[in-house]
């Protein structure tokens, strides 16, 4: 019986003792900016999925600190995001009131079921599975996200109570109805912070924008009492590290959260796969899929019961952790033990921020994730993508955020059929002969195409040049011998031209060599 190895159940061991002192301290650097980044969007993140804000900052510790050390790539750092955190919230707050135990408890089993199932993909080596979301499903879903996280948004910006919605749609017919009770300095705040945070961001890009800005809101308001003091904002917590949270293995809410599991693990792979993939492909580094995928399984699984939320791969800080010249994972273990040291000393400070000014930058989050020139791009090359694009993007507005993610990936596996439902067959005539030129697979998509095609032909002998035929099933065969034996009742042949071995050899199989109604040739 073989034993696992060492760096098999510990990978983290066959780079770890490769660090220098020069290498741990140019991560240790690294892993302060990227701390200083992940403090507002952490806490910002927490807010978008109903948390209170001190659980933004225990999702970006333990579960960091896992992904790290048992993943493959050298720079993804992980995290709580934007669109994992409206998909949470969607899928949680019609079940418990935001923000409440219950409703914290419903969240972290959600984690827990979500990082069982990435960590079984991965031990299963399906790490593959995620190419079948593709990226304008994804593209859709960020552009779709990133309006409902908007809509979601402008009541706090507004200065006003609403509850929560099961869609945006819904959510924006509640807030034109409470227009009238708007807030005005929460409004000012709000929009002040918007425009200060985009100035901000269009002149010191490398600088932490998101926490100038919020330090500025919070210094407005505590300067000007008189204009602010009613603002309402940020719930001030306890400083300590990630508590301990037991979970209730609950049959009936397990099997009603799991739809919801699979969805939102499912977008956390895809959004972390294809940030490492980017940036291994940009710094030359061979990336595990498998091993990456049970590294997301396992920091969301551990990380349940130390009250993270679910995380995955983080565009900006993963991108800051490449852009900075991180030397190993070393970088994101750093930035959560800085994350870790601010959530036992700096938890004071985050009472002191308003709630319009972060929700001013949440909206600038928003507004950073729409990938303008991925969508220009998917326009000019392939309009059939763009339409799973637009539908995945309407779905996610119009329906619950998990149901989206299933209509885009069902959008996208319905252009494909139909795509290779009608491999490319061009015809020519030579004398007696019909010659076809068949492209691609024949499978049972593509059977009943192709034997339409063959019963329009006229010529004594009909020839299909198969080289560029790879696979052929069942259907394709029995339709094959089906149309040979057709002809030969007329006379007439079917012969395959230049046929790949495994082709020849299915199709010998259904009634033996010698009985085969088919000519080959070499």
């Amino acid at each position: 019986m073989a034993f696992p190895s060492r760096h098999s159940l510990f990978p983290f061991l066959s780079w770890l003792p490769r660090q220098t002192r020069a290498s741990v301290g140019r991560d240790l650097i690294v892993g302060l900016s990227g701390a200083i980044l992940a403090l507002p969007q952490s806490i910002a993140y927490a807010l978008i999925a109903g948390l209170p804000p001190e659980y933004g900052l225990y999702a970006a510790i333990i579960p960091v600190l896992i992904a790290c050390l048992w993943g493959s790539s050298w720079h993804l750092i992980c995290g709580p995001t934007a669109a994992i955190s409206i998909v949470l919230f969607a899928s949680v707050s019609p079940l418990a009131v935001p923000a409440s135990q219950d409703y914290i408890t419903l969240i972290l089993l959600l984690t827990l079921l979500a990082g069982i199932f990435q960590w079984l993909l991965g031990l299963l080596r399906f790490g593959a599975l995620v190419n079948f979301v593709s990226h304008s499903v994804v593209l859709g879903f960020t552009l779709g996200a990133a309006v409902v996280i908007a809509i979601g948004q402008l009541p706090n910006l507004l200065g006003l109570d609403l509850p929560s919605q099961a869609t945006a749609l819904n959510s924006l017919v509640t807030l034109f109805s409470h227009l009238g009770e708007v807030d005005k300095p929460s409004w000012v705040l709000g929009l002040a912070t918007v425009v200060v945070g985009a100035i901000l961001k269009l002149l010191l890009r490398r600088w932490p924008t998101l926490l100038i800005t919020l330090a500025l809101g919070g210094l407005l308001v505590w300067l000007w009492p008189s204009m602010f003091g009613q603002v309402k904002l940020v719930s001030a917590f306890v400083g300590r590290l990630p508590p301990f949270s037991p979970l209730p293995l609950d049959l009936e809410l397990i099997l009603r959260l799991l739809p919801s599991a699979v969805a939102v693990g499912m977008l956390g792979l895809v959004t972390s796969l294809s940030i490492a993939r980017s940036l291994s492909a940009r710094s030359q580094q061979l990336l595990d899929a498998n091993q990456e995928v049970r590294a997301q399984g396992l920091s969301n699984m551990v990380g349940a019961f130390f009250s993270g939320s679910l995380s995955a791969g983080s565009f900006t800080r993963s991108g800051l952790s490449y852009e900075a010249g991180a030397c190993s994972p070393m970088a994101g273990v750093f930035s959560a033990l800085w994350v870790g040291l601010f959530a036992i000393f700096g938890a004071s400070l985050i009472a002191h921020i308003p709630i319009p000014a972060m929700a001013g930058s949440i909206l600038l989050i928003a507004w950073g994730l729409v990938d303008h020139r991925g969508i220009r791009a998917l326009w000019r090359v392939s309009h059939s993508e763009f339409l799973v694009m637009a539908l995945t993007c309407v779905a996610t507005l119009l329906l619950e955020l998990q149901t989206a993610i299933y209509a885009g990936v069902l959008a996208s596996l319905f252009f494909y059929l139909k795509r290779t439902s009608q491999p490319r067959v061009q015809h020519s005539r030579e004398g007696d002969e019909d010659i076809l030129r068949v492209g691609g697979s024949i499978f049972f998509g593509a059977s009943h195409y192709l034997q339409v095609r063959l019963q329009r032909m006229h010529g004594a002998r009909v020839v299909i040049e198969a080289q560029q035929i790879n696979f052929i099933d069942y259907s394709g065969v029995e339709m094959l011998h089906q149309e040979a034996r057709r002809l030969l009742k007329q006379d007439r042949s079917l012969t395959l031209r230049r046929a790949r071995p495994q082709v020849v050899e299915e199709l010998r199989k259904l009634e033996g060599a010698e009985k085969c109604p088919i000519r080959f040739e070499d």
